[in-house]
């Protein structure tokens, strides 16, 4: 290749991590990492419900890719609203890692007798509505606090004992390899915890238009994990497209066929309501599991 492709990506470890993984696979030779900070890593003092507009972790980087700076963004698939911003499109979405949620729980408070395996009352830390309400809904005496911040500082917070245990998405740990000591760890069933729209999953970024780095980068590319996230983001879009909303989704192949579970949470956990459709086109599936879905009331939800 000519010229080296310019990969723009935030700065924290799992970040960059998700960078190197798309460099590694093109040639070091052929890539140049560039960091780019979001509205999302400086104003960690918010939650994210609290913050106005959609992309609090790709708009800076997806300007920097439509001034030219950069030439591909490697996203957290999860993060990225539905809408396509103008000018630029998801080109690329490489085998799907690790998709669950995971609880990193203090020995003390470790209980193995709770569907959670945290002992009742204890202080669970998250900012996700989605992972707030469906620990409500299990166990509505748990004392939910807001955690915000990269894998590292979540951990860090909960070594500062200001948490009891903290969830998290067990992609973003394993990725790392975080050092979890002495915790527990309890990953979270996805027939029980449903994930986050495309959790696990990178989208690669690039400017419409731009064919020489598309062609570049599309042996990367996974059909099935495409199709999968497809349908979930397509669900999700249904009810505003953003990240940070009490939805989750989740996609498998059984017997051939998509089975696409979707939920949606009033925050506190006082309801939810959750369906399942199967079927073999992903965007109709979406769009009926979230039809499905409204019927049953979801909107008074969001």
């Amino acid at each position: 290749m000519g010229k080296k492709i310019k990969i723009g990506t935030r700065g924290s470890e799992l970040a960059l991590w998700q960078a190197n993984f798309v460099a590694d696979r093109l040639g070091r030779e052929n890539t140049e990492i560039v960091i780019i900070k979001t509205q999302g890593d400086i104003i960690q003092n918010v939650s994210f419900n609290k913050m106005e507009g959609k992309g609090f972790f790709t708009k800076e980087i997806e300007d920097a890719l439509l001034s030219g700076e950069i030439d591909l963004a490697v996203h957290s698939l999860k993060d990225m609203p539905t809408e396509n911003v103008s000018g630029l499109e998801i080109s690329v979405i490489p085998e799907r890692g690790y998709y669950e949620d995971l609880l990193i729980i203090s020995p003390e408070v470790y209980d193995e007798s709770e569907p959670l395996r945290v002992r009742k009352g204890s202080r669970i830390g998250t900012s996700s509505m989605r992972r707030m309400a469906q620990i409500r809904n299990i166990e509505p005496s748990y004392e939910i606090e807001p955690l915000r911040g990269n894998v590292n500082t979540r951990m860090r917070k909960l070594n500062e004992g200001l948490y009891d245990a903290i969830v998290m998405a067990r992609a973003g740990k394993e990725r790392i390899n975080l050092d979890t000591g002495d915790y527990r760890i309890h990953v979270l069933d996805e027939n029980t915890f449903i994930p986050a729209p495309a959790q696990g999953a990178l989208g690669l970024q690039i400017r419409s238009g731009d064919t020489v780095t598309g062609e570049f980068i599309a042996p990367l590319h996974d059909p099935e994990t495409a199709e999968l996230v497809t349908a979930e983001r397509k669900f999700l879009s249904h009810f505003g497209g953003g990240c940070h909303v009490p939805i989750g989704a989740f996609a498998r192949r059984v017997n051939g066929r998509i089975s696409l579970t979707g939920l949606v949470a009033s925050p506190e956990g006082e309801g939810i309501i959750r369906e399942t459709v199967e079927g073999d086109d992903a965007v109709k599936l979406g769009i009926e599991l979230s039809e499905m879905i409204k019927k049953r009331g979801a909107d008074k939800y969001l």
